[in-house]
């Protein structure tokens, strides 16, 4: 099995879950915590398969991690933001590098705006009058996605 490479195996393993959360997020407008969860817990076994973190590396990551979590808590407290989704980001913010996290979270943006429009447009063609959830976490997946090796 020279060709197998746990590195490998969780990429794979945390692709199926973004996209399982991206679903869920659609369908019922939350995200289970037990995927944010298992991402988040799989990140320190990614630092060990890649080998990418030394130790002053990994508090940054971790102190990254945690300022972008805080910071998308305060737009959750302020209504404007799903706590599934906000897990979601603090999670991935575990696996990705703060330069590629940056990047995910501008594309993250351009996409979740795209979403929201999209929504306002159907909404007024359809002459609805209730208040949109944005699936947001599809948003969060698709940036992911797209910012993965």
């Amino acid at each position: 099995m020279g060709w197998f490479h746990p590195a490998s195996l969780l990429l794979v393993v945390l692709i199926v879950l973004l996209v399982w959360a991206g679903v869920e997020d659609v369908r019922h407008r939350t995200i289970a915590n037990g995927k944010n969860a298992t991402i988040a817990l799989l990140a320190p076994f990614w630092w060990w398969a890649t080998a990418t973190l030394g130790w002053g590396d990994l508090a940054w990551q971790i102190g990254g991690a945690l300022a972008v979590f805080a910071a998308f808590a305060g737009l959750f407290a302020m209504g404007w933001m799903g706590g599934g989704d906000v897990k979601l980001i603090g999670a991935l913010a575990l696996w990705l590098p703060v330069g590629t996290m940056v990047w995910v979270l501008m594309v993250m943006s351009l996409l979740g705006g795209a979403i929201s429009l999209a929504l306002l447009i159907e909404r007024g063609l359809a002459r609805h009058q209730a208040q949109i959830e944005v699936p947001y976490g599809v948003a969060i997946v698709c940036a992911a996605l797209l910012a993965l090796p």
